[in-house]
């Protein structure tokens, strides 16, 4: 299994950015999709994830409301919709792949290589 993340990068606050995450190996449609964020000098914490259909999603608080994940099993593909975004989103993001949903990232045997997402204030 790999994962290959894109689309991070610069925005103002209040801006928007759309995350992808090619998934190549084994059938897609079998992993719960996640993405986690880890700013400088914290550790690594949980974003969204999405079910392996697609028919349930869940996200951390501090994003609810302004980010959006989704999948295409076509594709094999996750994305992550930011949108309103802050000073405080800025952050390496990472996506990732496991046999069930969770929100630690313990649980989480697949990871990509992370995108840089930096919000100007």
């Amino acid at each position: 299994v790999q994962l290959q993340a894109s689309g991070g990068g610069l925005v103002q606050a209040g801006g928007s950015l759309r995350l992808s995450c090619v998934y190549s190996g084994r059938t897609f449609s079998s992993y719960t999709m996640a993405w986690f964020r880890q700013a400088p000098g914290k550790e690594r914490e949980f974003v969204a994830y999405i079910s392996r259909t697609g028919g349930s999603t869940y996200y951390a608080d501090s994003v609810k409301g302004r980010f959006t994940i989704s999948r295409d099993n076509a594709e094999n593909t996750v994305h992550l919709q930011m949108n309103s975004l802050k000073p405080e989103d800025t952050a390496i993001y990472y996506c990732a792949a496991n046999a069930f949903v969770a929100v630690s990232s313990t649980a989480y045997k697949y990871w990509g290589q992370g995108t840089l997402v930096t919000v100007s204030s």
